[in-house]
């Protein structure tokens, strides 16, 4: 299931109200903001569904490339499963805001006798008081609750909208794209000290199944319970990959109690469908030597070494069709990712999950590089490890924030269908390669 839900296609090729050519997927013209919805709509730009793993049915292949040197994995049992009902794309399309210039269609000049533009002429009893937040369009008008002016119904901008975050040894940039209305993927990124003193980083990103009831709030409950879980067993010790499997858990509970937490009745939002939250995780750590990465879903982890004569890998592997696909020797990669189906995921974090399996590896890199952790948003549009390697500005490792924006920028200006997130963390050997499995 890729994490964001196809929008239907459009019959228009201009918009009714400005003439700007119209793209397929389009809710709202992104010049004027005219409403699209009235016309009937397929899903968006890969879609956001999640199938079944047939029984017996093997696991993604090995991701391709070269990779640092791996470490055995620690034989943990994974938790139970959580028993749920196959997600599929509903038949009509949420509406979550107005397009990328947040405008809604406004009325022609006024003929004599008409009534005024609001823009120019605000209603006095709309007019905000002193300390009430103001439209950024009209500059008059009050913001109501749901983030929309009264006056001239301008969206306003959403504080997750774009997010940036830069500690001393990693940075994260979430953008929310160019196609979609909200950013319903989250990061969290944070620095802790080992119970020797030794640094650990982490990174955590998450990616909203778009199909999902309230997917923003699901990916910013799991980015949040995975880091605090992570900043609590480091310090006290727990082996990193163990903790990267708790993170996990940790995370799937977070969003499991979103479906059950009461007052999110749909008439409050009738375009929110009514299957359980869900996202996706993936997730880094660097403490002692080791780079340790664990995730659910199809968001991944790349190794990009510092010295581009080496080659670069992907060190995750998708909860995919299209990765069982090519496990099962039934397809080559090209043909599997070309599918419509490729995106369909078949590992998330919710309470409709039919199993909940953590993804752990540890490896124990032999030179210094850079651990690109991000969602499908980005490598849609440099998908190979090769390819995503090419994407990474050479001075990303001394400048790990302007890397990230960098490539949120790549990803922008290949379409920017999707959310975009990526957190960048300068990998540095220790002297004499401390730190041990």
């Amino acid at each position: 299931m890729n994490m964001s839900q196809k929008p239907q296609e459009t019959a228009l090729s201009r918009c009714p109200g400005c003439e700007e050519p119209l793209e397929p997927g389009d809710l709202f013209c992104g010049a004027c903001g005219y409403d699209l919805s009235a016309v009937p709509e397929p899903p968006q730009d890969r879609p956001t569904i999640a199938i079944a793993t047939p029984a017996g049915e093997p696991p993604p292949g090995a991701a391709s490339g070269p990779a640092p040197e791996a470490v055995e994995p620690a034989p943990w049992q994974a938790p139970g499963s959580t028993p749920g009902a196959e997600r599929s794309v509903p038949p009509g399309t949420r509406v979550d805001g107005p397009g990328a210039s947040g405008d809604f269609e406004l009325a022609a000049p006024a003929a004599a006798g008409a009534a005024p533009d609001p823009r120019t002429s605000p209603d006095p009893a709309l007019t905000p008081s002193a300390g009430t937040k103001v439209c950024v369009a009209c500059r008059a008008g009050r913001v109501d609750n749901d983030g929309y002016c009264e006056n001239c119904g301008h969206a306003q901008p959403r504080e997750r909208d774009h997010m940036e975050q830069e500690l001393e040894s990693v940075a994260a940039v979430s953008d929310r794209g160019l196609r979609h209305h909200r950013n319903e993927d989250a990061f969290a990124v944070s620095t802790t000290a080992l119970p020797d003193g030794s640094p650990a980083v982490v990174a955590i990103v998450c990616d909203g199944v778009s199909s999902a009831s309230r997917p923003d709030e699901a990916s910013a409950a799991a980015a949040h319970a995975a880091n605090e879980a992570l900043l609590e067993s480091l310090p006290r010790g727990t082996h990193p990959q163990q903790a990267m499997h708790e993170a996990i858990v940790a995370a799937a509970e977070s969003v499991n109690r979103l479906a059950q937490e009461p007052g999110q009745a749909q008439e409050h939002d009738p375009h929110r469908h009514q299957n359980a939250p869900a996202c996706t995780l993936v997730g880094a750590i660097m403490a002692s030597g080791l780079l340790v990465v664990g995730w659910v879903g199809d968001s991944r982890v790349y190794w990009v070494p510092e010295d581009r004569s080496t080659a670069p890998a992907r060190l995750t592997e998708d909860d995919s069709w299209a990765a069982q696909m090519v496990a099962a020797g039934l397809m080559n990669e090209a043909e599997a990712y070309a599918d419509e189906r490729a995106h369909a995921i078949t590992g998330w974090l919710g309470a409709d999950a039919y199993e909940l399996e953590p993804h752990t590896a540890s490896f124990k890199p032999d030179r210094p590089g850079l651990v690109v952790v991000c969602t499908d948003g980005l490598w849609n549009y440099a998908e190979s490890a090769a390819e995503m390697a090419a994407a990474v500005p050479e001075d990303a490792y001394e400048r790990p924030l302007h890397g990230a924006q960098v490539l949120v920028g790549h990803a922008l200006d290949g379409g920017g269908h999707d959310n975009v997130t990526v957190a960048l963390l300068p990998f540095a050997v220790p002297p004499q390669g401390a730190g041990s499995a």
